[in-house]
């Protein structure tokens, strides 16, 4: 699959699984992708990734894959609800730290793609970088 925008791959195959309430998923590995599974898992909306090299033959032959591992909640209830594409290849969105949203009020987090690497909106403010505004998880 040649697909022109891995992250909106990536946020898509999550939202999928978890509304089949899927316990894993794999998505095709990029830089790009793996800095976001890192934010999700320090903010806790995923339980764990791992990067997976892949077998020749398969799907993701040539670059490897990530294996995300979803969590929820005791209940069973999701724990990620929603989750945004911002920035677009058609359409950047550029933020600085000064005008970085606050999605639910802090409840939820922005993913932003700064100098420093890819950062949740409260690491960005704690450093105080801005830049390509990713994505919203909530």
């Amino acid at each position: 699959m040649n697909n022109q925008d891995p992250i909106a791959d990536m946020l898509t195959r999550i939202r999928n699984a978890n509304g089949v309430r899927r316990k894993q998923v794999q998505i095709p590995k990029s830089k790009i992708c793996v800095g976001i599974a890192e934010v999700l898992k320090d903010e806790g909306y995923i339980e764990s990734f791992d990067v997976v090299q892949s077998e020749v033959g398969s799907e993701y032959s040539t670059q490897g894959s990530i294996r995300l591992t979803l969590r929820y909640a005791l209940n069973g209830e999701r724990v990620i609800h929603t989750i945004d594409r911002v920035s677009k290849p058609g359409r950047r969105v550029y933020r600085p730290v000064t005008d970085l949203p606050k999605v639910l009020n802090g409840m939820g987090i922005s993913i932003v793609s700064t100098s420093r690497g890819v950062l949740s909106d409260r690491k960005a403010r704690e450093l105080n970088v801005g830049g390509e505004l990713l994505c919203t998880v909530s």
